[in-house]
C-alpha cells in the first residue's frame, strides 16, 4: 500500500496538510461537493506531483469524491516525509521519500502507476512519458489527464506533434487562473521564500539576473524589485524582452549579464542557460538557482569540471571553488529551489491550482471519449468557476451584465 522512509512522521504531516486545508477554501468547497456528489466512485487516479502538503490535500480531496488514489513525486528534493507518512496512515497509496536516488525516483513512478489508472494527473510529465514508453500496456486503461507546469506542457504538445500521445491530456498550466497567479506569485513568492530562508542573506542592493521572462519570471523579477534589488533580465524573444523595459528592468545577454550578478535564477524550461562561460566571468560568491521544473538549466556538470574544490557551505547550499580562488555557490544541486529548498507556493495559490486540477480531472472523466488524443485547454466555465470561487472566498462580488448589455455586445459579434 505505501512505500515511504517512516511512518511514524505521520502526526507531523498530518498537522502540515490541517494547517494547509485550513487556506484552501476552494479545495474545502469541493471536499464538501465530492462528499456528496462522489463524482470519482470507481475511478483510479494516478498523481505525480510535488509531494508536500499541498498535494496531499488535493489527493484526500479525490479520494472523498470516492477516487482509488496512488500518489508519488515529481522531484527527488522536493517530497517531505512526514506528508507522506500522513497519507499513507489515512489509507492512501504513497510511493515517495526525500532525496530518492534516480532508479528509486522511477521505481516510485512506476508503483503509482501499479493499479492500472483512469486518470492521470501529472507535473512535468514523467508519469505520461512512462506510459508511453515502459508501461504501454497500462494505456488501455487510462482515459485521459492534466499536466501541472509548463515543462510538461511542452512534451506534451512535442507528444502530439509527433502523433503519439494515446490520451486526452488538459493543459491546466495554460488556464488563466494558473498562470496569471500561480506562475507570477506563486513563483514570485516561493523562489524568494526558498533562497532567503537557505542563505539568510539580504536582497536589497544586489544585482539579481532573472533568465526567461515568462510568467514565473515575471513573478521572480516583481519580487526581487520589491526586496530592493536592481533587476536584469536576459530574455531570448524580442517581445518578452521589450516588455521587461517597459516594466522597468534591465535587459542584457547572459554573457553581460554573468560579471554583474550576484544572484541568478533560471525560469526558462530550457537547458544549460548558464554555463561554463558564464562561469569564468562570474564575482566571488555568485549564487546560482533554478527555478525550471528540470535540473538543466544550470548545468552543473560543467561548474563540477571547472572545480578545484566543492564544499557544502550551509544545508542546501554547494559551494565550489574556481582554479583562481573564487567561490560559486548554487542552491538546491539546480533544482526547483522553492520546493527543494522551500515549502514551495503559498497555500491560496495552490488553492486555485488544485482546484483547476479537480474539476479537469471530473471532466476528464465525464467527456473523455469525444476529447481525442491531444492536448486540450481547461474549458473557460472551469476557468471562470475557480475565479468566482476565488472572489467568493474574499467575500468579493462583481457586476452581471444585463440582458441589454448582453444583446447590444452579440449584436457586434
Amino acid at each position: 500500500m505505501y512505500k515511504i522512509r517512516n511512518i511514524d512522521l505521520a502526526e507531523s504531516g498530518r498537522q502540515k496538510i490541517q494547517w494547509v486545508r485550513k487556506n484552501m477554501p476552494l479545495l474545502r468547497s469541493l471536499e464538501d461537493e465530492f462528499s456528496k456528489t462522489k463524482p470519482f466512485d470507481g475511478v483510479r487516479v494516478s498523481i505525480s506531483v510535488h509531494l508536500e502538503a499541498k498535494t496531499a490535500y488535493l489527493a484526500k480531496v479525490l479520494a472523498i469524491g470516492r477516487a482509488e488514489v496512488s500518489v508519488t513525486g515529481s522531484n527527488p528534493l522536493s517530497t517531505q516525509d512526514d506528508v507522506a507518512a500522513a497519507l499513507a496512515k489515512d489509507g492512501l497509496k504513497v510511493y515517495a521519500w526525500y532525496n530518492a536516488t534516480e532508479e528509486e525516483y522511477k521505481e516510485h513512478l512506476e508503483l503509482a502507476l501499479g493499479y492500472k489508472p483512469n486518470i492521470i494527473i501529472d507535473d512535468g510529465g514523467d508519469l505520461v512519458n512512462l506510459l508511453h514508453t515502459k508501461r504501454q500496456d497500462l494505456l488501455p486503461h487510462v482515459m485521459g489527464g492534466s499536466e501541472e507546469t509548463t515543462t510538461g506542457i511542452l512534451r506534451l504538445k512535442a507528444m502530439e506533434r509527433e502523433g503519439v500521445l494515446k490520451f486526452p491530456m488538459v493543459a491546466v498550466n495554460n488556464a488563466y487562473c494558473k498562470y496569471l497567479f500561480d506562475n507570477r506569485y506563486g513563483t514570485g513568492q516561493s523562489v524568494w521564500d526558498g533562497i532567503n530562508r537557505t542563505t539568510n542573506l539580504i536582497v536589497a542592493g544586489k544585482n539579481v539576473v532573472v533568465v526567461g521572462y515568462g510568467w514565473c519570471g515575471k513573478g521572480i523579477a516583481m519580487r526581487a524589485k520589491g526586496l530592493g534589488a536592481s533587476v536584469i533580465v536576459c530574455e531570448i524573444d524580442p517581445i518578452k524582452a521589450t516588455e521587461a523595459v517597459m516594466d522597468g528592468f534591465k535587459v542584457m545577454t547572459m554573457d553581460k549579464a554573468s560579471s554583474i550578478g550576484d544572484i541568478f535564477i533560471t525560469a526558462t524550461g530550457c537547458k544549460r542557460v548558464i554555463h561554463g562561460e558564464h562561469y569564468k566571468k562570474m564575482k566571488d560568491g555568485a549564487i546560482l538557482c533554478n527555478a525550471g521544473h528540470f535540473d538543466v538549466e544550470v548545468c552543473v556538470p560543467e561548474l563540477e569540471e571547472m572545480a578545484c574544490e566543492k564544499k557544502e557551505q550551509r544545508k542546501n547550499i554547494m559551494g565550489y571553488k574556481i582554479e583562481d580562488g573564487r567561490w560559486i555557490n548554487l542552491l538546491a544541486e539546480g533544482r526547483l529551489v522553492n520546493l527543494a529548498a522551500g515549502d514551495g507556493h503559498p497555500a491560496e495559490i495552490m488553492d486555485m491550482s488544485f482546484a483547476l486540477q479537480a474539476l479537469s480531472a471530473k471532466y476528464v472523466l465525464e467527456n473523455y471519449e469525444k476529447l481525442g488524443n491531444k492536448v486540450i485547454d481547461v474549458p473557460e466555465e472551469i476557468d471562470k468557476r475557480v475565479a468566482l470561487m476565488k472572489l467568493k472566498s474574499w467575500g468579493i462580488e462583481i457586476d452581471e451584465l444585463t440582458e441589454e448589455q448582453k444583446k447590444y455586445l452579440e449584436s457586434w459579434c
